[in-house]
């Protein structure tokens, strides 16, 4: 019988190691550490999801960039290729080694130097700092100097000379120096405003801006008419990649201003080239539109404005 129970008890304890669960096995790859490793997509201010039809050049005109700049931020090799929802940059990336404003209160080191005076209680207070260089010296050394006028005994002969000549003037204490310095120059930025805008046609007028409609201002003229560059800048784009605009330049005058010239017939300049406030950049045409016209904008960071607001009187 015992011999039975050693022989039966083993095979037991054999059967209910197999019929255990499994140990249960962690999915590595769902883990919270690697669900965290993967970067979310950059959104809001700066930042442009793109939509079905939009260009590289489109959305570099509604942002007041320029196309090129817009390609390299997002590491794009053909302006072409952008896709349906993907995610562009709009906006300069920070400056490398840039440190953000967090309004924290930096402490500043206390400077050694001030002049610790030392005198007799029944001496009066100096009324004001002495400025110049051997004065300053010689109080911050602890020298001493006895007064210039002769010393002499009493007697009636000398107070009665003193009275004579009037009573002595004390030595006049050096006045502080002020250093006179140069007027800073003027660091801040051309503003928009700062712009001398010319009229791009002297043609008629047959359109104007309106906020719910015409983005600008539509001048009538004949084939060939010139087109003027509106103020200095530089040309960010020269071609027909615009639906709606024909063969159109693009001008950006500073970081807040654009202008634009659509529908030309030829166009003079090219991409990256600088211009001057009058200078012939295109000939009117109808390139996109049923007749001969020039039309003009002036985008303050990428947004329409009404030109009436900038261009003189005519």
């Amino acid at each position: 019988m015992t011999r039975f129970f050693a022989l039966v008890l083993p095979c037991l304890l054999l059967a209910g190691c197999f019929s255990q669960a499994p140990a249960p096995t962690v999915d590595r790859n769902s883990s919270p550490q690697s669900r965290a490793s993967v970067a979310a997509q950059p959104s809001g201010p700066g930042y442009y999801t793109v939509k079905k039809g939009d260009t590289l050049y489109r959305i570099a005109l509604e942002n007041g960039q320029d196309y090129r700049d817009v390609a390299t931020w997002n590491n794009i090799t053909n302006p072409a290729a952008i896709k349906e929802g993907e995610v562009l940059r709009v906006i300069p990336p920070a400056a490398p080694g840039a440190v953000a404003n967090t309004g924290a209160v930096v402490a500043s080191p206390v400077v050694a130097g001030a002049v610790v005076e030392s005198r007799s209680l029944d001496q009066p207070a100096a009324s004001a700092p002495l400025a110049s260089a051997p004065l300053a010296t010689a109080a911050s050394s602890g020298a001493k100097r006895e007064p210039r006028v002769g010393k002499e005994p009493y007697s009636d002969e000398a107070y009665a000379r003193l009275n004579k000549l009037g009573v002595a003037e004390a030595p006049k204490t050096a006045e502080p120096r002020t250093e006179s310095k140069p007027e800073a120059a003027s660091t801040a930025p051309t503003g928009p405003d700062d712009v001398p805008w010319l009229w791009p046609s002297s043609a008629k007028l047959v359109g104007t801006f309106s906020e719910a409609g015409n983005k600008g201002y539509d001048f009538a003229g004949k084939a060939g008419d010139p087109v003027l560059a509106a103020g200095d800048g530089k040309v960010v784009y020269a071609g027909a990649g615009l639906r709606g605009y024909g063969e159109l330049v693009i001008v950006k005058h500073n970081g807040t201003f654009l202008s634009a010239y659509a529908h030309n017939r030829k166009i003079l300049v090219k991409e990256g080239q600088q211009v001057s406030r009058g200078q012939k950049i295109a000939e009117m045409g109808n390139t996109d539109a049923d007749s001969v016209k020039l039309h003009f904008e002036i985008r303050k960071q990428g947004k329409p404005v009404d030109p009436a607001q900038y261009l003189p009187k005519r």
